[in-house]
């Protein structure tokens, strides 16, 4: 016996990940989860017997609902699938996921389509952060079909521009959460930053690093990553974040001087492996951190920190993020703030129909 939920499997962003109506999984977070790890095929580092793409940016859940706030559409909650454990985390954000959100909802007729484009306003519970996506939607259907390029992704598809507002301090309480452009953290100078993701900034040089490893070889360094979960427990309590062994964040973000052009170039540990990419909130807080006269970032990127509105290539193993800001009090602390962050996202729906699990799962 096996029970069938109705679902949908979608890229967003450079991720992939399953798709639910809120109304189509278990009230009780207990058994949802349970469901969602056998619709995965967790804990199993292959995940042969799910869904599952056997890595962190391929084993994602977005559940989505009607929004009850009138200012926003819908509501969205991220759910992380570990791949080799039998845990679902909703402690952040995904803005991957989040591109694919706003044409999920015009699908599923949460939001009713425009012609031309569609703004789908979002709420995301995991933070309470929110978020407009703009949608293609000629002749009141999402088009996914396009020019817009984003690295990390063959080809190309429908532009998803994504706004994103209210976002600083959405985990961690403030933008900067130890009250400090720089901490010393285990011998090393970190920049902790919540913009819509918490991050903490180190320079890759303080590890013996240029900036350009491939995520395989950081992964093969035993003794860099366990410098760097050192440094993650430390620093979890400084950020209002309390004890982070069992969390998903805050990501480490390694940071070093462009390497192609762009602002600052980057190798983020999420935190266990090595993002081929960057998450896209992920690369706001860097862009943010970038911003801030003083920060770890600023000191890499050659850059001198400025107020007003400005465009970042945010580096990455596989391409670049490009960011838009608009800032304001960046020359010190206390008065530095984040007025606009956006950026582009593409999505594409792989397939709908009902993903599969053993009844022995949900019954229990």
């Amino acid at each position: 016996m096996q029970t069938a939920i109705p679902c949908m499997v979608m890229r967003g962003g450079t991720s992939k990940g399953l798709y639910f109506l809120a109304s189509d999984l278990p009230a009780d977070t207990a058994a949802r989860n349970r469901l969602l790890l056998a619709a995965m095929g967790s804990p199993d580092e292959r995940q042969i017997d799910g869904m599952g793409g056997a890595h962190p940016l391929t084993s994602k859940v977005a559940i989505v609902s009607p929004s009850a706030d009138p200012d926003t559409d819908v509501d969205y909650l991220f759910l992380q699938v570990v791949v080799d454990k039998a845990e679902v985390s909703d402690s952040q954000n995904c803005g991957n996921i989040l591109a694919g959100v706003g044409p999920f909802a015009i699908e599923r007729g949460l939001v009713d389509a425009a012609e031309g484009f569609t703004d789908v306003r979002i709420h995301m519970v995991n933070t309470g952060a929110r978020a407009v996506a703009r949608v293609e939607t000629p002749g009141r259907r999402v088009n996914y079909q396009g020019d817009a390029r984003i690295d990390g992704v063959p080809g190309t598809a429908a532009p998803v521009p994504i706004d994103f507002l209210d976002i600083a301090g959405s985990s961690c309480g403030a933008l900067l959460p130890t009250g400090n452009i720089v901490d010393r953290v285990e011998g090393v100078e970190v920049t902790c930053i919540d913009n819509g993701m918490p991050v903490v900034l180190l320079k890759a040089g303080d590890f013996g690093l240029s900036g350009s490893e491939s995520p395989a070889e950081l992964e093969a360094n035993a003794e860099l990553k366990a410098r760097i979960e050192q440094i993650r427990l430390a620093v979890g309590p400084l950020m209002k974040l309390g004890d982070v062994s069992n969390k998903t964040v805050p990501k480490m973000s390694l940071v070093s001087a462009p390497l192609a052009g762009g602002a600052i170039n980057t190798r983020t540990f999420i935190p266990h492996r090595v993002h081929e990419a960057i998450g896209v909130l992920g690369s706001v807080s860097v862009a943010s951190a970038c911003m801030l006269a003083g920060s770890v970032a600023e000191q890499v990127t050659g850059l001198q920190a400025r107020d007003g509105v400005c465009r970042l290539d945010v580096e990455h193993p596989t391409g670049f993020f490009t960011v838009e800001m608009d800032v304001s009090g960046s020359a010190q602390l206390d008065t530095f703030q984040v007025n606009r962050a956006a950026l582009l996202r593409t999505a594409r729906l792989l397939m709908r129909g009902e993903v599969l699990v053993p009844a022995t799962e949900v019954n229990k």
